[in-house]
């Protein structure tokens, strides 16, 4: 920590940046127990103290975990600081949370992940990247060329669909990122889906949080779906990988063993050739010594006793040397009996084990058949479910035309009825108007005329009681004008009764009219109840659909469960296969082996018996020489004759 403090005090110095108080004691507290950690969480840094740092990242060799959280940084600090962090060779972990990035600091985050090759984890949570989007999509970009990262936290950056898309193409390329956080961003539905067919090319992300996005449920559930697909992916890969470093390692020990073994077998090989020269020099030395002997016949007998002494100790000790060569043939055949019974003991282990091996996976390979013929079971009931559902859909939908053709029909009907009573009842109406006028046109001309004749009638009858005043008819008169008066009530009350007449019929016309709005209000209702039963139906539809939808969606998760479960075989399948081979080769290159043994061991075998009979027949040849030599001296023919 001193180091990094010395030498952002050195950088203000030759860059003449007075350095800041906070930075000072905030890099004195966060590494004063020689952490390789730099915590400037919470400090307003200037564009100056940013060049400053940048230029220490380049030179400081120690840090490996920086915080730069909460640090209001300006686009130009961000940029610099950025850039510096671009040539460190040491920095694993980068928090940038909540500094409001703008565009250039968003581009040169995309450089950063481009160029450096050491960072492993990058927090850039709270910094809106999702509103620039040409910085975001430089951004993706770098992410896609990045080979070294493994953890990224995206949380609450304003990421919509448009910036799902760019991420989707950037983890197609990645392929080291493991740890993806997206939670509170604006993805939706359709980045929900794009990212999950990214997911599908993209083997390891084993963990991504989605939540608060405004994504279905389905989508989410067949997200961590594959996340957990790949998350199994790589924990197989990570036990088979286990696997062949351990039966490397076997096989190399093995390897080993039979390499040290082999050596032993030619050290002890290459001693008894060295023994077996030696004994052939001293045999041909002998040998020279005898032919000496041979040669100087003339000597005296007691230096041939002596030579013959000699010789046979000679003999003696060649006849020791091959008991104990023969010795040494018994103990090499028992030690390779034993080694062979070594090697055939630890064969049958093998065996055994590859049987057992064999056997685990056959029975894993009968439990995933199993499993993939339940599947299958399920997918066929599922299809035939299916059939059944569009069955009864294509069932509703007759019945659903046969009732909307019915109530047309009966709507049709009514309102052919309706038609033909609203014409009947315009044309009794019409009737009913013409004879009411009539009627009262034909009264009030009978009452003109009836009152101009009886005005006429009561002038004359008031000319004539005038002139009659005096004569004696009066009484007669007024019974006429009574008589009269009489006909004029009674004609007024045919008026009155015609005027009632009237009335009834405009009463029966009102009540119609009234009849007639009923059955508008019926033909209304009914139209609604149809359109009521038709949203019915197509809510019904809607939601079979929807089910189907759904349905059609976990049949296509298990096919692709199905799927990654017949890679899964076919991988292990091939795994065995390569193991079985394998196996089969380092046991025919140890049988090779044994057998290249068996024959050196056959040929030394021969080699000391030819070198026997060399021995035995040199023996009999100075044997028979001896003889000779000696029936052929003087002393010889001496002691035959006493024989």
């Amino acid at each position: 920590m001193q180091d990094f403090r010395q030498t952002y005090l050195s950088l203000c110095k030759e860059g003449g940046v007075k350095p800041q108080e906070s930075v000072v004691a905030q890099i004195q507290g966060s590494r004063a127990a020689h952490s390789p950690r730099l915590d400037l969480s919470g400090q307003s840094l200037s564009l100056d103290t940013c060049s400053v740092l940048a230029r220490a990242f380049q030179k400081d060799i120690t840090l490996t975990d920086v915080s730069l959280s909460d640090c209001m940084l300006s686009e130009e600090g961000a940029k610099v600081l950025l850039t510096g962090l671009c040539g460190n060779t040491t920095v694993k972990i980068l928090d940038l949370k909540g500094n409001n990035l703008k565009s250039a600091g968003v581009e040169v985050l995309g450089t950063l992940l481009t160029c450096n090759k050491t960072l492993r984890r990058l927090v850039l949570e709270w910094n809106a990247l999702g509103v620039w989007d040409e910085a975001f999509l430089a951004f993706c970009q770098g992410l896609a060329s990045n080979s070294m990262l493994t953890q990224l936290d995206l949380r609450n950056n304003q990421i919509n669909h448009h910036g799902a898309t760019e991420l989707a193409l950037a983890l197609k390329h990645n392929t080291t990122l493991e740890v993806l956080d997206l939670r509170w961003n604006n993805i939706g539905l359709l980045g929900g889906r794009i990212l999950l067919e990214a997911l599908q090319k993209n083997k390891r992300i084993v963990q991504l949080e989605m939540a608060g996005n405004n994504i279905p449920s389905d989508t989410l559930k067949a997200l961590e779906r594959t996340t957990g697909h790949n998350s199994d992916r790589q924990s197989t890969l990570g036990e088979n990988h286990r696997k062949t470093q351990v039966l490397s390692k076997e096989i190399q020990t093995l390897k080993d063993k039979k390499s040290h073994q082999v050596l032993s077998l030619m050290e002890t090989i290459d001693s008894q050739r060295e023994e077996i020269r030696c004994s052939k020099r001293s045999t041909s030395i002998q040998i020279g010594q005898l032919q000496e002997a041979l040669n100087e016949r003339k000597s005296a007998v007691n230096s041939l006793n002596a030579k013959l002494q000699m010789t046979e100790e000679a003999l003696a000790l060649s006849g020791q040397k091959n008991l104990n060569m023969v010795e040494l043939l018994t103990q090499v055949k028992v030690e390779k009996e034993e080694q062979m019974e070594r090697q055939s003991r630890e064969r049958k282990k093998e065996q055994e084990d590859c049987v057992l091996r064999e056997g685990k996976l056959f029975r894993e390979m009968q439990n995933l058949s199993e499993t993939n013929s339940q599947l299958r079971n399920k997918v066929w009931e599922m299809e035939r479910w299916c059939k059944s559902q569009q069955q009864q859909i294509f069932e509703l939908k007759q019945e659903l035309t046969n009732s909307t053709a019915e109530l047309n029909l009966r709507l049709a009907q009514a309102e052919d009825r309706l038609e033909t009573e609203k014409r009947r009842s315009k044309q009794a109406l019409r009737d009913m108007d013409s004879l009411r006028q009539k009627e009262v046109e034909h009264v009030n001309c009978n009452l003109e005329e009836s009152e101009r004749a009886l005005q006429e009638h009561i002038f004359k009858l008031e000319g004539q009681r005038i002139q009659l005043k005096e004569q004696e008819h009066v009484s007669s008169l007024e019974e006429k004008l009574r008589s009269v008066h009489s006909s004029l009530l009674e004609v007024q009350l045919h008026c009155s009764q015609q005027k009632q007449t009237i009335s009834e019929i405009k009463a029966k016309t009102n009540h119609q009219s009234i009849e007639v709005n009923g059955l508008q209000r019926r033909i209304g209702e009914l139209q609604q109840e149809l359109l009521g039963k038709d949203q019915e139906k197509v809510a019904e539809v809607s939601q079979v659909r929807l089910e189907l939808q759904e349905q059609i969606g976990h049949l296509q998760a298990e096919r692709t469960l199905q799927r990654g479960l017949k890679e899964k075989i076919c991988a292990l399948e091939r795994e065995n296969k390569v193991l079985s081979s394998n196996h089969r080769e380092v046991l025919l290159d140890k049988e090779s082996e044994m057998s290249s043994m068996l024959e050196k061991l056959r040929l030394k075998e021969a080699d000391i018996l030819r070198m026997r009979e060399d021995e035995t027949n040199r023996a009999s040849y100075l044997q028979s020489a001896f003889l000779t030599y000696v029936q052929g001296s003087p002393l010889g023919h001496c002691s035959s004759p006493k024989k």
